[in-house]
């Protein structure tokens, strides 16, 4: 215990930034929905769709970024700083390539929108929008490697601040192609698309910029950014990246179903299911940070040899998300009709919104503790077995539930919410179990 508080409080410190840029690119879709949805229904049902497909695509993006965190912190642990800049070279290299990849294979499905059953009007006014958005996918994932290599190496709040700054300058350039104001014209839903675009490009230019200017990094910072690769390494960025990116697609695509049961349930259970999931995701971006620093924290800890706090810093981390979404949880529990109708007015939805947040406060304490436990395991570098355990426990165990108790009982909503609190349930057993494991005393880790 003597331990346990002051590792917690720095693994806090590297996760408090991280949440706060987290959040405020929640805020950037936020706002863009909201500036779109003035424009009329057809568009923001249309940016809808095009954020859902890309969102998917984009997490796949950060899942291959995220070793990058994991290596740069193991070799900055060891003051081996050239290594790290390594790391870096290769991890935008092998980001880069998946992002022109995934650019291309949206641009393929874009030739097939009107085969999907989407309405007609929708996919019309789609277009320009949804290649706009496809191609600020490889800004936005070389910005992921940018941000992991800074945070990696003790620097989190440069890219809050500009992940913040972003969300305002992506309000600014939505107001004037949107609607059409500094002399330009309104080019609606075009509009929204062209001010994403800009701000990705603009995010990702000035955090590279900074990096390569700013002393603190000069030893690190690779000099010869096309010089050969090493296939080597890029096999351990895809070998740690790849089943990162299978992880969260389980992740992703369980809620995807959950929504499209909840669509065959309803207009009021659809619309309760968004608001009970957009607080509950407000609420994640906490442990999703404090998953992100401890990954980071066991990998710096890992290359300087200091084996003995491996198992201090998970279970500090562990202890964190569990005291803030216990918090959350009694907010949810006992406020959870109030944080509805700020949502909506219908009696209905607000009800049924309520009894779901009285299920996620359950929910929500599961989601904290296998995302912190898998970023935990990630920075020990174990990363095939946690993507099984998710596989097992979203998609043979949570949507085969949510299925049958969604829409073959009397359970309903409910019903669909519990299911996927169990698989959570059971996936951060199971995560939580390995750690301990692979950190037991006298268990020697191997790369």
């Amino acid at each position: 215990m003597s331990r346990l508080i002051p590792e917690a409080r720095r693994t806090l410190s590297l996760a408090l930034p991280i949440a706060v840029g987290q959040v405020g690119q929640m805020a950037l879709g936020i706002v863009d929905s909201m500036m779109i949805g003035r424009v009329g229904t057809l568009p923001l049902a249309a940016s809808a769709f095009v954020l859902g497909v890309f969102t998917v695509v984009y997490l796949v993006g950060i899942g291959l970024m995220l070793p990058v965190a994991v290596l740069v912190s193991r070799e900055h642990g060891a003051g081996r700083e050239q290594e790290a800049g390594e790391w870096l070279r290769h991890g935008t290299a092998l980001g880069v390539l998946a992002g022109v990849v995934m650019t291309g294979l949206l641009g393929l499905m874009g030739f097939f929108l009107n085969r999907l059953g989407l309405d007609a009007e929708v996919v019309a006014v789609m277009g320009p929008y949804y290649g706009l958005i496809a191609l600020s996918l490889v800004p936005a994932v070389w910005f992921q490697a940018d941000r992991q290599f800074t945070e990696a190496m003790g620097r989190p709040w440069v890219p809050m601040a500009l992940m913040t700054a972003g969300v305002l300058l992506n309000v600014v350039l939505n107001w004037a192609f949107i609607y059409g104001h500094g002399g330009l014209p309104a080019m609606g839903l075009t509009g929204a698309g062209v001010a994403t675009l800009i701000t990705r490009v603009a995010m990702w230019g000035a955090l590279h910029l900074w990096l390569s200017r700013a002393e603190r990094f000069r030893a690190a910072w690779p000099q010869r950014w096309l010089a050969r690769f090493e296939w080597v390494r890029l096999r351990e960025l895809w070998r740690l990246g790849l089943p990162v990116a299978v992880m969260m697609m389980f992740e992703s695509g369980a809620f995807a179903v959950a929504a499209v049961l909840m669509g065959r349930l309803g207009a009021e259970a659809l619309a309760a299911h968004q608001i009970a999931l957009s607080c509950a995701a407000f609420m994640f971006m906490f442990p999703l940070s404090v998953s992100m620093a401890v990954s980071m924290r066991l990998g710096q800890a890992s290359g300087a040899g200091k084996m003995g706090l491996l198992r201090v810093i998970g279970l500090g981390a562990l202890g964190m998300a569990c005291a803030v979404m216990s918090v959350s949880a009694v907010g949810f529990t006992f406020g959870g009709r109030w944080l509805a109708s700020v949502f909506v007015e219908d009696g209905a939805v607000i009800t049924l919104a309520a009894r779901l947040l009285v299920v996620a406060a359950v929910f929500q304490l599961f989601d904290g503790c296998q995302v912190v436990a898998s970023g935990a395991l990630r920075g020990l570098h174990d990363v095939r077995v946690p993507t099984a355990i998710t596989f097992v426990a979203y998609w043979l165990l949570a949507v085969p539930a949510a299925t049958w108790w969604g829409l073959h009982t009397g359970l309903g909503p409910l019903g669909v919410w519990m299911a996927l609190a169990g698989g959570l349930g059971i996936a951060a057993v199971l995560l939580v179990t390995r750690f301990l494991w692979l950190t037991r005393p006298g268990k020697s880790l191997t790369h």
